[in-house]
């Protein structure tokens, strides 16, 4: 009965922390330095994403009735778990660029607002650009037009202005 109670916070936070995720990636973490994973973990930390490691029998009570419940055959081996509240892209994209300088950190597979992705899905949805990004990049190609626009106004502005 004791342990029971004890594992209850752990997965009730895990619960909490997977509802309404845009993203959740499960990640095997084995063979990374401390100073790796403390870099890891600063890098999600500031990106807005969850980074825990939690015992594979605890995710999956948690997981139980929600779409992470597809997870379930992922959970072997050391698994750590990283969740996005807000954009769906972001925790691949982080984890899968910082496998290429610490090839031991692997991405097992995750869900992406509801549908579960393979390892190999997984390192696609990375390739994606943030939320950030893909806004960023849509506010520079509305103001490049408008920028060339007033260009062409002040050079026919500047030339009526000189033929005067």
């Amino acid at each position: 009965m004791a342990k029971v109670e004890l594992k209850k916070p752990i997965v009730e936070e895990i619960a909490e922390n997977i509802k309404d995720a845009a993203s959740v990636v499960l990640v095997d973490y084995r063979g990374l330095t401390v100073a790796e994973d403390t870099e890891l973990r600063k890098q999600l930390r500031e990106a807005g994403v969850i980074y825990k490691v939690y015992k594979n029998t605890m995710m999956k009570i948690a997981f139980e009735g929600t779409d992470c419940a597809q997870l379930d055959g992922l959970l072997d081996g050391p698994s750590a778990i990283a969740i996005s509240k807000t954009d769906a892209t972001v925790a691949a994209g982080i984890i899968a660029k910082f496998a290429k300088t610490s090839p031991k950190l692997e991405i097992k597979g995750g869900i992406v607002e509801g549908k579960l992705y393979d390892a190999a899905g997984m390192q696609v949805i990375a390739t994606v650009p943030s939320r950030e990004e893909l806004l960023s990049k849509l506010l520079g190609s509305i103001q490049s037009p408008i920028a060339n626009f007033a260009r062409v106004v002040k050079q026919i502005a500047e030339s009526k202005g000189e033929e005067a």
